[in-house]
């Protein structure tokens, strides 16, 4: 359990980073709180499609990986983003992803923000 509340805590900054470098990526809220909520309901979002629909798009995608190189990695996970923006939508979170290369940039911030944050904070495995 810890370590799930520790993961999400970790996309929910990663996210918040994203948010704030890049202009096309949104998140709307009337106070602090409210954003801070609506990060960790993006957050969940996030980490539910990374467990879901990840590792079957990684699979059906092994022979794109091994040609670039694991450079297919960063398409991959801006389908990832741009799902979560569009499972958010249908949910009311307000949280938006305008196009497919600011998803590839925001991807890109997300996975080195988690990376850097993952070094830091204390993980059970």
């Amino acid at each position: 359990m810890k370590n799930f509340v520790v993961k999400t805590i970790v996309n929910a900054g990663a996210l918040a980073v994203a948010v704030w470098l890049l202009d096309k990526i949104t998140l709307t809220g009337d106070s602090t709180a409210r954003k801070a909520g609506t990060l960790i309901a993006v957050a969940l979002v996030f980490g539910l499609v990374n467990f879901l629909v990840k590792p079957v798009v990684k699979v059906l995608t092994l022979p794109l990986f091994l040609l670039t190189l694991g450079l297919i990695t960063l398409v991959v996970n801006a389908l990832m983003l741009l799902l979560t923006s569009w499972v958010c939508g249908k949910l009311e979170v307000s949280f938006h992803v305008e196009g497919f290369w600011t998803a590839v940039l925001g991807g890109l911030v997300v996975s080195v923000v988690s990376w850097a944050l993952h070094m830091v904070l204390p993980d059970e495995d």
